[in-house]
């Protein structure tokens, strides 16, 4: 079975340290982990691609679903994403990109991804990206990137996952889907002052105002409407709030502390900082777990204030020792 990235056993792989069990939020997003993976997996350093995260803001009612930009892994790695056009069997488009050494990312679902056991594997359904590095159609057989892993699965699930024509009632709903293009230009030859320009022209486009602040001002609201819920809905809110911008905050640190163990000396403060935050969401996150249960969220709108501030301490630092002149386009 040809793999898009050789040598890849989902017996034995090791995650990326940005995966690692320790850290505060072991995964973030489906799509910035897959990525993370991608491109550990690829031999690119994931953490020098971070830079974007200090874009996120909140967007009324949850904090921005972050993304990697493709800019910018085309100016570091050389790497391309394409959308991929569906118009037959999905595993057959998804070969032709392969067997071009292209690595398809589908959005599927949950419930027929034997890494998710215990989670969404056979209990509920819900989207997610993985990233396709092997397929295998005769023998019903898939290795894939999902979350903070490369994983396999066959058999029943393969078939739920690229279903058979229907004849009578036309081809199924097509999933979005995207391809990965390595190599189409030349990695950068300077990684750290790469990351670092588009660290300056990312600060540059930052939210005008505190993304934090702005939270605290509507969470009464927020915790209003999650006292009429039940208390299952609260990993759907939170996914979508605090674990976003606790997960954001810490790939935010390590980006920063990356870019100091690369000689820019002066960031500590700001990586300390947006740890904070993301310690803040963690610490939130399971107070708020415990309140809708009681149905009681007396105390939780203070734990924003801290975090607010240690905002604004982040993106100060950041202004400061990120040199605004550095130029963008010659990254």
């Amino acid at each position: 079975m040809r793999q898009v990235i050789p040598g890849l056993d989902p017996a034995t792989y090791r995650s990326s340290f940005l995966h690692d069990a320790e850290r505060r939020w072991p995964e973030t997003n489906c799509y910035v982990d897959l990525l993370i993976e991608v491109l550990h997996a690829s031999g690119h350093e994931p953490a020098a691609a971070l830079g974007f995260t200090v874009m996120q803001d909140f967007e009324g009612d949850h904090f921005t679903f972050f993304k990697f930009p493709t800019a910018d892994l085309q100016r570091l790695y050389g790497i391309d994403i394409e959308e991929l056009a569906i118009f037959d069997r999905l595993d057959a488009r998804v070969m032709t990109q392969i067997d071009r050494n292209r690595l398809p990312m589908v959005e599927v679902d949950a419930f027929y991804l034997p890494d998710t056991r215990g989670v969404s594997y056979r209990i509920s359904h819900s989207k997610s990206s993985i990233g396709i590095n092997a397929l295998d159609p005769e023998s019903r057989r898939m290795e894939y990137f999902h979350n903070a892993g490369y994983f396999t699965l066959q058999g029943a699930d393969y078939d739920a996952l690229f279903p058979e024509r229907d004849e009578a009632n036309g081809l199924p709903l097509f999933p979005y889907s995207e391809f990965m293009k390595f190599g189409r230009t030349p990695c950068s030859k300077d990684l750290v002052r790469t990351a670092r320009c588009l660290l300056s022209h990312h600060l540059a486009r930052r939210p005008k105002t505190n993304p934090i602040a702005a939270y605290a001002e509507t969470f009464a609201g927020h915790a209003a409407a999650l006292a009429e819920r039940q208390p299952e809905y609260f990993h759907t809110y939170a996914f979508n709030t605090l674990r976003q911008l606790g997960a954001n905050f810490e790939l935010l640190s390590s980006h920063i502390a990356w870019l100091g163990v690369h000689g820019l000396h002066g960031l500590e403060r700001a990586a300390e900082a947006a740890g904070s935050i993301s310690e803040g969401s963690k610490t939130m996150q399971f107070k708020l777990a415990r309140a809708m249960a009681r149905r009681r969220f007396d105390g939780l709108a203070e734990m924003l204030a801290p975090m607010a501030a240690a905002y604004d301490v982040t993106m100060h630092v950041l202004d400061v020792k990120i040199a605004p002149e550095l130029s963008y386009k010659a990254a």
